[in-house]
């Protein structure tokens, strides 16, 4: 599997925990990259039309509030795995970039 754009496994990773609409994915996507990544609507739609055409993710529901639809997406199986093996390619960089810097490196369980 090819490595995932920043926006695509933050996208993700937002909806690990539980199934989002736009502006929630958007605040979560904010604040897992401690406000250096913002996504506006245009950008957030075409990437979560890529990923929903990869097979990534789902369209879980919808539902109009106070007189504005939603739309909440869930990741898929093939979205969890790819997910996954992201973090651990990151988490093997990371670790393979402290040893050149002389830095202690971390532990990743991408069970717990």
């Amino acid at each position: 599997m090819k490595p995932l754009r920043e926006q695509s496994y933050l996208i993700l990773l937002a909806l690990a925990p539980e199934p989002l609409y736009g502006y929630g994915i958007i605040t979560a996507v904010r604040e897992l990259s401690d406000e250096r990544v913002r996504l506006g609507a245009g950008t957030l739609y075409g990437a979560l039309d890529r990923l929903t055409n990869d097979g990534l993710l789902v369209l879980d529901h919808e539902e109009v509030v106070d007189g504005r639809f939603r739309r909440y997406y869930k990741l898929t199986g093939e979205g969890r795995e790819a997910l996954t093996a992201e973090t651990q390619r990151l988490a093997q960089l990371a670790q393979r970039a402290a040893r050149r810097l002389g830095t202690p490196p971390f532990a990743f369980n991408p069970a717990g």
